[in-house]
Formats: C-alpha cells, structure tokens, sequence
C-alpha cells in the first residue's frame, strides 16, 4: 500500500499548514477575548469573518465537498489529513475554512439532494458564509439513536406541511445568522419504520419556531457556535415544495449525511489527539516532580508512547474509510464507518485524559484547552450515533454468515 500524499493534497497541506502557524494559532486567544466580551452569547466573534475573507483568498475555502461545482472538488482522502490539520484548532479552524458542522453536513444534503430552488435560496449562502443553520432530528422524548422512534409530525393539509414536535441538540439554532432548519419528522407513521420519515427545509423565522433554551455539554455552552439549542414547531407551515428528495425519504438522507459527517468528526478528532499529545509532551519536558523531569518518570513516558500508538492505528483506519468511501461508496464502508466512529473518540479521549494528567490541576482548568476538548470529544462517543449503536451495527455484520450456516 502506498501512503503518500498525492500532490494535490500535499499543495493543500503546506497551504493549510502555514495559514494555521500564520493565522489561525496567532487569533486563538483573541477569538476567545471576543467570545468572552459579546453582547450575544451565540453569535459569531467578529475574527471569524477575517480569517474566512483570508482563507478564500488562499484557496482554502470549502474543502470538505468533493463537488467540484460547489467546493473543492477533493476525494475524501485527500480531505482526511487537511481536516486533522484543522481540529488541532477545532473551535476556529474549521469555521474559519466554512468546514464546520452542522453547516457541513446540511450544504452536502443540498448539494446532492436539493432542487435548483432550494440549492439557489438555501446553497448558496452557505457556501459563501452569509448564513448559518441547523440540523433537527434528536428528540427529548425518545432514544433518538433509533431513527424509527422520531415522533415529530409532518402532516400534509393542501399545498403545506404543517409540523409539530419538540427537537433538542440542534447546534447553531440559536446562532443569529441561522436561518436554516433542516427538520427530520414523520409523513406516514403507518409506513414502513424507515420510510416514515422525511425532511423538510423550514426558515428559521417562520410562525410557530421556538428556539429555546442552549443545552450546556458539561458546562461548556459552545457558544461560539451558536450553541445546542431546544426546538419548538408548533403548527409550523412551510410549502410542500420545501420537502427534501420526496416523503418517506428521510432516513436515507441522513444516513447519506451522517456518513461523511463521521469520518470528519474522525478526521478533526485525530487533529485534537496530535494537539494534546503534544501539550503532554512540553509539559512533561518542563515539570519537575520528585527531583526529575516528568518526563523521565516511567508512567508518563508509557502514557506518551501509548498515545502515539494509539494514534497512529486510529489515523489509519481513518485513512482506510476514505479510501473506500472513495472507491466502493458509503454503502460499502459502513462498516468501517462504524468502527471508527466508535474508536476514535474512545482513543481521543483516553489521550486527552493522560494529557490532563500530566498536567495536573492546569489541565482541568481553562488556563489549557484540554477540558474543553475532552467535554467535546465526549460529546462525539453520542453526537451522530452512540457507540452502542455503532458496535451494533458491526457486530450484526460480522455475525451474519455465522448466523446464516446455522440456519440453513
């Protein structure tokens, strides 16, 4: 197998590589100054919008959609190790670049199932930055992990739908540039459990949308992202032709975005592993505990060795979901989809968790951004799929054949 970048990507990297140490690492603590300083707890820091004017001028704009036509045209091979750059700066990168979810996820849905209306209204600014939006499928009331459960109404009354439920965890909702709701509810409840399901585009100031309260992870609010935020449709009426691909089609919409949505997740994860291993190791070299660095203390030096193993095996399974997603499509790379959506926060986590070790009383403080990230890591083991759902899914692949000798 060769691992080498081709040149495309290595272009890209070295680009990306030297906007990171110019721009991104530089506004790292002035993004915070202005997170800390705005009147609009949910709103965008006004850094964001300069590094994004600097990103387009360097070309590094929308790399996550491999439609030529409306990004960067990049496999998701050559994306993979572009992300892992930016999730060494996950809060500011990605958004910087307009790679950041839910954003991400909601253009790729427009971009392969949209009409040319919807992609002209909702599409475009998107891609250009001028809007945010959201995307409503958990629900409060239910085990949303299993998509057959959804209970928010989507009823046909003439030329409308009229929806009615409650959502929760819709990031960047209360965001005052999100102007979008992409809304996961029930046609037909007495269909097939997963043609029930549909989706419908519904502008964010339409008659009957609440957005409530911002859900805390951990304590952090995520604010900068326009938070996680409680939905309310009450008798919210939105034309038919606000429907996405047709009724009944839902759920295979979002398991058309769920899958490139994971393996970015992993791609930016790998990036927040690198970074945290790296503050583990400065700190290590720096402190003195019991008349020697820690860094010549045994424990430590096995946290730091077992972290770069760790990683190591995570990217490349990374590596090997975008290859076959590539090749074979996502259909083909479920399975490996769910493997490392399952692992790579598990790793993440544990690298996190010896960094803050190391670091002592410092690293669950906000002097270090390493509780931070491990609030938001954590977050990812239930973010599109809990690991249960995912080790499901494996295991009922792996045990088919077995199961099908035994009863033939």
């Amino acid at each position: 197998m060769d691992f080498t970048y081709d040149e495309t990507t290595r272009g890209y990297l070295e680009r990306l590589r030297a906007f990171m140490d110019e721009r991104i690492v530089p506004a790292e603590p002035v993004y915070a100054q202005q997170a800390a300083e705005r009147s609009d707890p949910w709103s965008t820091p006004p850094i964001i919008k300069d590094l994004q004017a600097q990103a387009r001028e360097r070309g590094l704009w929308n790399l996550f959609l491999p439609a030529g036509s409306y990004g960067a045209g990049l496999t998701n091979l050559q994306y993979a190790p572009l992300a892992e750059m930016t999730g060494r700066s996950p809060g500011l990168a990605p958004s910087a670049l307009n790679c950041a979810a839910p954003d991400t996820g909601n253009m790729e849905i427009l971009a392969m199932f949209g009409t040319e209306e919807q992609r002209k209204r909702w599409l475009d600014p998107l891609l250009g930055a001028e809007i945010r939006s959201a995307f409503c499928m958990t629900e409060p009331e239910v085990a949303s992990s299993d998509a057959s459960n959804i209970r928010l109404s989507i009823t046909a009354d003439g030329d409308d739908y009229v929806l009615n439920g409650r959502k929760w965890w819709s990031s960047g909702a209360l965001n005052p540039d999100c102007e979008l709701l992409i809304v996961m509810g029930v046609t037909d409840p007495d269909a097939d459990p997963y043609r029930r399901q549909s989706m419908v585009l519904v502008p964010k100031d339409t008659p009957g949308v609440e957005v409530g309260r911002g859900l805390p992870v951990f304590g952090y609010t995520d604010g900068t992202k326009g938070g996680h935020a409680e939905v309310v449709f009450t008798d919210v009426r939105v034309p038919k032709s606000s429907i996405l691909l047709g009724e009944g089609e839902g759920f295979r919409i979002a398991q058309e975005r769920l899958g490139p949505g994971r393996i970015h997740h992993c791609m930016r994860s790998i990036g927040v592993a690198e970074r945290a291993l790296e503050l583990m190791c400065t700190r290590a070299a720096e402190r003195v505990a019991f008349g020697k660095p820690l860094a010549e203390q045994g424990v430590v030096r096995e946290s730091i060795a077992r972290a770069r193993v760790r990683i190591e095996q995570a990217r490349l399974l990374v590596l090997k979901t975008a290859w076959l997603m590539d090749t074979v499509g996502n259909k083909g790379a479920r399975t490996e989809i769910s493997a490392i959506k399952a692992e790579v926060p598990r790793m993440v986590q544990e690298v996190l968790d010896d960094a803050i070790q190391v670091h002592g009383g410092a690293g669950v403080s906000d002097d270090f951004p390493l509780a931070q990230l491990w609030a938001a890591n954590r977050t990812l083991r239930l973010a599109d799929g809990p690991d249960e759902v995912h080790f499901r899914s494996i295991a009922r692949r792996e045990l088919k054949p077995y199961l099908a000798e035994r009863t033939a």
